[in-house]
C-alpha cells in the first residue's frame, strides 16, 4: 500500500481500494477546508489517520496554504499538535 497525494486529498491505497482518505476542497484564496477523514475499519487504531493529517499539514505549509477545519479528526488533530497552529484559519 502506498499514499498517494492530489491538490484537495491524500489517499492510502493498494492497486485496488482505498483504505484511507482526507479531503481538503480549496474554499477561496489559500484557504482549503479539511472537511473528511476516512479510515478502514481494518486499519483503524493504527495511526493513519494521524498520518494523513500530517502528510496535509506537510502540503498545506509546503504550497502556503492554510485551513479551516470542518472534520472532527482535524480538529482533535490539530489541536494534539500546537506545532501545526499556524496552519488553521477560524
Amino acid at each position: 500500500m502506498h499514499y498517494e497525494v492530489f491538490d484537495n486529498r491524500i489517499v492510502y491505497r493498494d492497486d485496488e481500494k482505498i483504505y484511507a482518505e482526507v479531503t481538503f476542497p480549496k474554499v477561496e484564496g489559500n484557504i482549503v477546508d479539511i472537511n473528511h477523514t476516512f479510515v478502514d475499519e481494518s486499519l483503524r487504531g493504527k495511526g493513519i489517520a494521524g498520518m494523513l493529517m500530517y502528510m496535509v499539514a506537510m502540503d498545506l505549509k509546503n504550497s502556503n496554504r492554510v485551513a479551516k477545519l470542518s472534520c472532527t479528526f482535524a480538529v482533535k488533530w490539530f489541536d494534539m499538535h500546537p506545532e501545526y497552529k499556524a496552519l488553521v484559519v477560524d
